[in-house]
């Protein structure tokens, strides 16, 4: 399997881990986390882990450093800080200016992970949003007809993670017409809150990535709402 070496419980944590246990594996990506957000030009960092074993880790950072030095200091540090040997392949570098980082409190797109498998299609979708990684997953049919649809549902389920409880989101429709000469994404998200319910309406257009276009569609219906409801 691509990705993390797992050690011996003496290699991941001396005195806190025993091997199998997801509680301890979940506390772990967390402090490693938190390390990685000590690193120069790091603004945020996530890891993605599966029983206990580390698959991917997203870095959003600012300019000064190459994205291929920042991905050899994160294999660094983890080397030295925690034994682990990580593989540059699961590591991906987005950098961006501070000023759009924080622009308006929006969430900015980190990452999309479209995998299939038979006949299913799990899409995760990787936000930045207040120096926070927030990560939805949703998964559908493995069809071309309903791909993007699985891509704007992800992204409403990264949002989620990050907003009240109270607060219902859900992508009521995503279709990609043409307007002129130019394919748009176009995103409809209803919204309810207070027993009111919003109906908003987002786009984007699509170039060569489709599912990046999907994204931002949804995330220009929300972006004028969405920070006020932020946890």
């Amino acid at each position: 399997m691509t990705g993390l070496y797992q050690p011996p419980p003496t290699l991941l944590n001396n005195n806190l881990c025993v091997t199998g246990t997801l509680h301890c594996a979940v506390m772990r990506y967390q402090e490693l986390e938190e390390t990685l957000c000590r690193l120069p030009t790091v603004e945020a960092a996530r890891v993605v882990g599966e029983n206990g074993t580390i698959r991917e880790i997203h870095i959003l950072g600012t300019p000064g450093k190459a994205p291929k030095q920042v991905v050899r200091d994160v294999q660094s540090l983890a080397m030295a800080q925690f034994g682990l040997t990580v593989d540059r392949r699961v590591i991906s570098v987005v950098q961006i200016e501070n000023e759009e980082i924080g622009r308006s409190d929006r969430p900015a797109i980190v990452d999309i992970l479209e995998e299939p498998v038979g006949s299913r299609l799990t899409v995760t979708v990787t936000l930045a949003w207040q120096n926070e990684m927030i990560s939805g997953i949703a998964s559908g049919p493995s069809a071309t007809s309903t791909r993007l649809r699985s891509v704007g549902e992800a992204t409403v389920a990264a949002l989620e993670q990050a907003i009240g409880d109270d607060i219902a989101v859900a992508l009521a429709a995503l279709e990609t017409p043409t307007v002129g000469s130019r394919r748009v994404a176009v995103a409809q998200i209803v919204i309810v809150t207070g027993g009111e319910e919003r109906v908003l309406v987002g786009s984007a257009l699509v170039g060569s990535n489709e599912a990046q276009a999907a994204v931002r569609a949804v995330l220009d219906a929300v972006n004028r709402v969405v920070p006020g409801f932020r946890r």
